[in-house]
């Protein structure tokens, strides 16, 4: 009973908390009803611009001016590669009409010089530049290709016209020279007639070269007029966009920004409970003025449900159960009010069913505390038996330890003989090496006699043959015969004493063999020791093994018992406090009925 009423209250506060999230992000939702309530009351609002109007005009003419600057930009670059373009045509033109003239005055300089040397040289560079240089054609042609005026083309044809008349009479001058006429060709080509025509070229050149200048002149100058404008009206578009821009900046200021970090104080404010906070900003029909609204109508409306719920709650406080709520809340607000509805219906139930379950709890905890004695009985005399076990296997255990080091310190000695016989088997393993050294080197010197008896015979053999010499050579080898004597003599006795040393070598071999023969028997006696010492080891270790196994086995049986004594210790301490807490529980039953009927239930 008493666990239905708590499980019935906790899903009421797990609901009302879940009304609560839910409030939180529903909260623009309360806002933009409030919004839509204050628009429909607009006539009572003050009449103002919407921000998102004049930003859309402001950013209009922004991009408006944007515009035209790229199509100022694009006219800027347009007449820039046309200015560029005009100053290259009129190097070109220039450059090329210079051509023509210098072509016609290369022929005429090329016609006096050979009438005034008569050198073939002269005559060859004249038909070059008629026949392949072609200076003048290839100036005309690439005038023409840039573009030039008929005026400027009727210059041209009239100095060819009478360049071209020159040129049959300057052949003739030429053939003269060649005919040896020198002096008429002289005459001809330094004369009045050739001279005029001369001059009357070189007059049209100049004004073809004037004209060409003054035409090409005026076309870059009006394209620089050109340029110089548009380069003032762009500077003139970005001044227009910045000042647009910072009216801009100054009215989102002003009109956006400014209200925008009231409200988020504002908000702020109310995110921590604090719905009294100052808020001077008025509302009207625009969009910020309609979110001050909104905030002016959620700050009523919350201080109304807070209003609303701290009054049903200090009532609950006092203990006055007997409430229902008439106030009619909106939107997300509803299942506050159904929340707190739950609650009083769940409140009453379950103050009811704790009023019922404090009698059967108080009939009930007289029949615990009976039980709980008897139990408290029982496992005292469990603990006094479990005590005397637990010391009867301490002693077994300590008994054992004592075996288990006794063990330990016999496999530490039968380690250290061991060792010591292995010790000794080494050396006599040394022993062995050594003698068979010494046989080795025995039989060495044996091979060393076998020499010396060899040179002994040897040396007898030398002294027979000296002294079978020595008489053949009569009164004149006596004294080698001498010598030849006394090495007989010496190989006598090195012959002897060769067989005494191989007599006492061979008797010292006969001992070294019987020392070998004695140190093998003696190693593999050694040997049946150490291997009989290593299983005595092996043995010890493992009697002092299972006597720490037994050890650590009866340490665990005594851990065990010490548990379990404990654990019946604990049992009869819980058995004397739950017959305590009965009689407590049954004090405090009364108690709690006397509580319950404080509070004023319904019916």
């Amino acid at each position: 009973m008493n666990k239905n009423a708590y499980s019935t209250i906790d899903l009421s506060a797990r609901r009302s908390a879940q009304m609560g999230v839910r409030l939180n992000k529903n909260a623009y939702s309360t806002i933009d009803l409030s919004a839509r309530r204050s628009a429909q009351m607009g006539v009572k609002m003050k009449k103002e611009m919407n921000q998102s109007t004049l930003t859309a005009i402001l950013n209009g003419f922004s991009i408006l001016a944007l515009l035209f600057m790229m199509f100022a930009l694009f006219a800027y670059s347009s007449v820039s590669r046309r200015l560029e373009t005009a100053n290259e045509n009129r190097f070109e033109l220039t450059y090329n009409a210079n051509r023509f003239m210098d072509g016609s005055a290369y022929l005429t300089n090329e016609v006096r010089a050979f009438a005034a040397t008569g050198e073939q040289v002269h005559y060859d560079n004249y038909w070059n530049e008629v026949n392949n240089l072609k200076n003048r054609d290839i100036g005309v042609a690439a005038m023409q290709e840039i573009g030039i005026t008929a005026d400027e083309q009727a210059m041209i044809d009239s100095m060819y016209a009478l360049s071209n008349e020159l040129v049959p009479l300057e052949e003739q001058a030429m053939k003269q020279v060649q005919a040896g006429q020198q002096d008429l060709a002289i005459e001809y080509v330094y004369g009045a007639d050739y001279n005029d025509s001369i001059a009357k070229i070189d007059s049209i050149k100049e004004d073809f070269l004037a004209a060409l200048n003054t035409r090409t002149l005026n076309e870059v100058q009006a394209l620089n007029r050109t340029f110089d404008a548009i380069r003032a009206l762009m500077v003139l578009t970005l001044s227009i966009v910045g000042i647009l821009l910072v009216l801009s900046m100054l009215i989102i200021r002003r009109r956006i920004i400014r209200p925008v970090i009231a409200v988020r104080d504002q908000m702020g404010e109310i995110a921590q409970g604090n719905l009294s906070a100052n808020f001077q900003w008025e509302s009207n029909t625009s969009e910020i003025g309609m979110l001050v609204e909104s905030i002016h109508e959620t700050k009523r409306e919350l201080k109304k449900y807070i209003n609303d719920i701290d009054n049903k709650l200090a009532q609950m406080a006092q203990g006055n159960m007997n409430l229902s709520i008439t106030d009619n809340y909106r939107g997300e607000f509803l299942p506050i009010q159904n929340a707190l509805s739950q609650i009083l219906d769940s409140l009453n139930e379950a103050l009811l069913h704790i009023h019922q379950s404090a009698q059967e709890v108080s009939a009930e905890s007289q029949r615990v505390a009976s039980g709980a004695q008897t139990l408290s009985e029982g496992a005292i005399q469990q603990a006094s038996t479990v005590e005397e076990l637990s010391a009867d296997i301490r002693d077994i255990s300590d008994q054992v330890d004592r075996t288990s080091k006794d063990a330990d310190k016999a496999k530490q000695s039968t380690a250290d003989a061991g060792m010591h016989l292995q010790l000794c088997s080494r050396k006599m393993d040394a022993l062995m090496a050594a003698i068979s050294d010494i046989s080795q080197s025995s039989q060495e010197i044996t091979g060393i006699t076998k020499t010396i008896q060899d040179i002994s015979f040897q040396t007898n053999i030398l002294a027979l043959n000296a002294s079978v010499e020595a008489a053949r050579v009569g009164e004149a080898g006596k004294g080698f015969a001498v010598v030849a004597d006394e090495v007989q003599n010496l190989a006598s006795k090195s012959a002897e004493s060769a067989k005494n040393i191989t007599e006492l070598i061979e008797n010292s071999v006969r001992l070294v063999q019987l020392g070998t023969a004695l140190s093998t028997e003696t190693t593999q006696a050694l040997s049946m020791v150490v291997d009989s010492s290593q299983q005595s080891a092996d043995l010890v270790a493992h009697i002092a093994e299972s006597a720490q196994q037994q050890s650590q086995s009866l340490r665990q049986l005594t851990a065990g018992m010490d548990l379990i004594s404990g654990v019946v210790q604990t049992n009869a301490a819980t058995a004397q406090e739950s017959a305590s807490s009965a009689e407590e529980l049954y004090r405090q039953a009364e108690k709690m009925k006397v509580s319950v009927q404080q509070f004023k239930l319904r019916g």
